[in-house]
Order: C-alpha cells, then sequence, then structure tokens
C-alpha cells in the first residue's frame, strides 16, 4: 500500500496543483499523502480497482433515468465541435491529453457549478443529486481514434463513476483497462472504479463515445471520513481548480453568447 501511495504522490495531479519547492506544499504534499494512507486503512468498501456496481444502491437509480441524460446530451451535442478539449479547462490533463479529441461539458467539480450548464441541463442535475459525496460531473466525449495513456488519478479519497451514454456496440475497440480489469462501456450502465489505480482507455472505432463522469467521495470510516472531507475542501482553493474556472467561464461567455442553446 505505501508504495502505491509513493507512486502515485509522483503523478501529475497533485504536485502540479502546488507552487513547487516551497515549504507550504510540502507540507500540504505530507497531509495529502498521510490521508491517503489513513483512506486505504479505513475504506468502508475494500480497495479494489473496480467495484460491483450494486456495492452503491444509488447507481441502479441514476441508471434507470439514464435516457432523459441522454435527451439533454443529445442537444448538446449539436454543438459538439464547439466544446472544449478537456486539457483546455484542466491543465491536470495536459500531461496525457494535448489535442481536441476528448472534450468535456463541465456541470460542477469541488464547489464550483455551472449555473449556465445546469439549465441546459436540469434533468441531469436533478438525476445528479442521488450521488452521496458528489465532486464533479462532466459529459466526457472521446472522438473517434482517441487513446488515454497510463496514467493515475491524484488522490484516493475518491471513486469514479461513469453511466455509458453513446457507446458503439464494439467492446474490442472502445473499452478501459483500470490495474488488471478490463473494463467495457455499455449504454445505460454505470461502472465504478478507483482512479487512483494505473489506467486508460481508448476508442478505436470511427464513432464517438460519451459517458457521464463522476467524481464522488469514498465511502469511509473514522476518523478517515472527516480527514477526507477536509482535503476535499481544500481542493477548491488549489491553482489547478481555480485556474481550471477561470478557463471554463471564459469558454462560456464565447460559446453562451456565439449562440444560445434552447431547450
Amino acid at each position: 500500500m505505501d508504495q502505491r501511495v509513493q507512486q502515485k504522490a509522483k503523478t501529475q495531479g497533485i504536485e502540479d496543483t502546488m507552487s513547487g519547492g516551497s515549504a507550504v506544499a510540502r507540507a500540504v504534499m505530507r497531509m495529502v499523502e498521510g490521508a491517503e494512507r489513513l483512506n486505504l486503512r479505513h475504506s468502508a468498501i475494500g480497495n479494489p480497482p473496480v467495484y460491483p456496481t450494486d456495492t452503491f444502491p444509488w447507481a441502479r437509480e441514476v441508471e434507470a433515468e439514464w435516457r432523459l441524460i441522454r435527451a439533454e446530451l443529445d442537444r448538446i451535442l449539436v454543438r459538439r465541435e464547439e466544446l472544449p478539449a478537456f486539457h483546455e479547462i484542466s491543465s491536470e490533463v495536459r500531461s496525457i491529453s494535448s489535442d481536441r479529441n476528448w472534450k468535456t461539458f463541465f456541470l460542477c467539480g469541488y464547489g464550483i457549478k455551472s449555473e449556465e450548464a445546469i439549465r441546459q441541463c436540469p434533468e441531469t442535475w436533478r438525476i445528479l443529486q442521488k450521488i452521496p459525496g458528489l465532486k464533479s460531473a462532466m459529459f466526457s466525449i472521446f472522438e473517434p481514434g482517441k487513446h488515454l495513456p497510463p496514467h493515475r488519478g491524484p488522490y484516493n479519497g475518491v471513486l469514479r463513476f461513469h453511466l455509458g451514454l453513446i457507446v458503439p456496440p464494439e467492446p474490442e475497440k472502445i473499452a478501459i483497462r483500470v490495474e488488471n480489469e478490463l473494463c467495457h462501456w455499455e449504454e445505460g450502465k454505470a461502472l465504478i472504479f478507483d482512479d487512483a489505480y494505473e489506467h486508460e482507455a481508448w476508442n478505436h472505432s470511427d464513432q464517438v463515445r460519451v459517458v457521464l463522469f463522476v467524481d464522488f467521495e469514498k465511502p469511509l470510516t473514522f476518523p478517515a471520513n472527516l480527514t477526507n472531507k477536509a482535503i476535499l475542501n481544500l481542493a477548491m482553493f488549489t491553482p489547478f481548480i481555480r485556474e481550471g474556472y477561470k478557463a471554463h467561464k471564459s469558454w462560456e461567455k464565447m460559446f453562451y453568447g456565439a449562440g444560445r442553446m434552447h431547450r
């Protein structure tokens, strides 16, 4: 476990959010590494790379309403070419993606909401409220040929939820590997995994693939549940989140000003 924590601490996520070399940055890194070790010891649901969907009863409730989410997505995709590349909004992903083949439509993230996006997707937003500890939510769009190389998330206090929305029926060409498990998205089905494990994803088909992409708090027991909430609440004050917010607001002005979307 300790080796896993040390490996992840060297990845792009946390380090990129801190100003290099300062005493404050080093103290924060030590605090986060300690929290990660605590999270592993106090998980209420174990620490597998991929979780059975029924571990989270709310996931079936979200699946049951997936067509409402898909309908709102379809309206957004009318302007697909205008959506931002993920790295244009999130500097954290620039080390793994720098082209326009991974696009996003952001709803919320670590205390920040897109009121415009929520207005466009009211049913999606209502359904997202079923997820305890929701931290971020967006549509994740893989254009044909997109391949994300192996990488790890910056912190193990959250889990990732994918809901398949547009998934071409070509599992031999479209998949995600989490640690040693090869998984396939399905339309209307949830996939829940720990992105702190190494993972990579690809769409080698000639069609677009879209999932609802959510991070939520990992269920933990005392005292890790308290320290984890504190760490996650601090995230919104990091340069990474602040810069992403500014970049997204700039994109919104251009997108909604150029031609407002209608329900």
